[in-house]
């Protein structure tokens, strides 16, 4: 029985640490075409904690809802907030004349602030 105690009262002092940073948001979108290939530079902002709590990614999505490309994240930004990184080489069908961007971190996933990006043609 302690130990479920001690679970649920570790539980709770953890849960709020874990949630303070609060979900990934995408600040900014910049987007090149040369020819028929995009590249982006997307800034995030997120209040990583370190590795237990982090941006880990972004996604370039199609108005459908279908993932046209990802960007990973390997290492929390803890000093650099917001940060900005880069996507090359991405295909999107020419019939698309805009995108979604969302970031996703570890504790949260999606849910944060989208940003909808024409694209330059």
């Amino acid at each position: 029985m302690k130990t479920v105690w001690g679970f649920i009262l570790l539980s709770c002092l953890l849960l709020p640490a874990m949630l303070f940073a609060g979900e990934a948001d995408v600040i900014g979108v910049e987007v090149d075409k040369s020819g028929s290939i995009y590249s982006f530079s997307v800034t995030v902002k997120h209040g990583d904690e370190g590795w237990q709590h982090y941006a880990d990614g972004w996604d370039i999505v199609s108005p459908e809802g279908q993932v046209i490309a990802t960007r990973v994240l390997y290492h929390p930004h803890v000093n650099e907030q917001p940060f900005t990184r880069s996507l090359s080489g991405v295909v999107i069908d020419k019939n698309i004349s805009s995108v979604i961007v969302r970031a996703h971190d570890l504790v949260h996933g999606y849910g944060g602030k989208e940003m909808v990006v024409e694209l330059p043609r």
